[in-house]
């Protein structure tokens, strides 16, 4: 079967952290391979993949989530957040959860791509090399810039009383 190519779907991973001041982080997820190795402002983004035909997009995003950061997806609640488009056109649909993760266990899974591009040598990568919860402020610069609403969604107030209500 092969997967969807113009829909993915993806989590916006959030946590509490208390300081001085108590503030909600999002998980950023730094994409794997030779690509992406000195990319670094505006290339992070959510776990997120390619929806499977019959699957949901949830269902898709829990998937993604587990393969990518190597970990159980999170429990419900799972906060719908929309879509957004990125440059290359595909869509992306998204829902917040919450998760404290400790971005040092982050193991993904490997994938296999062309390297160099049409060498017909293939290399095996992980899809996501490392992982940093971020501030909105750092969010804004790391993340992929057509993410960034998401990520500006997943912190409005009504969200977050859906995930950390007491």
């Amino acid at each position: 079967m092969s997967a969807t190519a113009n829909v993915s779907a993806g989590l916006v991973l959030l946590r509490r952290v208390a300081s001085v001041q108590e503030r909600t982080e999002v998980l950023l997820a730094h994409p794997g391979g030779p690509f992406w190795a000195k990319r670094h402002e505006g290339a992070w983004t959510i776990p997120k993949g390619l929806l499977e035909p019959g699957e949901t997009p949830l269902d898709a995003a829990l998937r993604e989530a587990a393969e990518e950061l190597g970990v159980p997806a999170p429990p419900p609640p799972h906060v719908e957040l929309g879509e957004v488009r990125m440059k290359s056109g595909k869509r992306v649909l998204a829902w917040a959860a919450a998760l404290d993760l400790d971005p040092s266990i982050v193991r993904s899974n490997e994938i296999s791509i062309e390297w160099p591009p049409r060498s017909g040598k293939q290399l095996r990568i992980p899809e996501i090399d490392r992982a940093q919860w971020c501030s909105i402020e750092e969010a804004r610069v790391l993340a992929n810039p057509a993410l960034v609403p998401l990520l500006e969604r997943a912190l409005a107030a009504d969200v977050q009383r859906a995930l950390f209500a007491p």
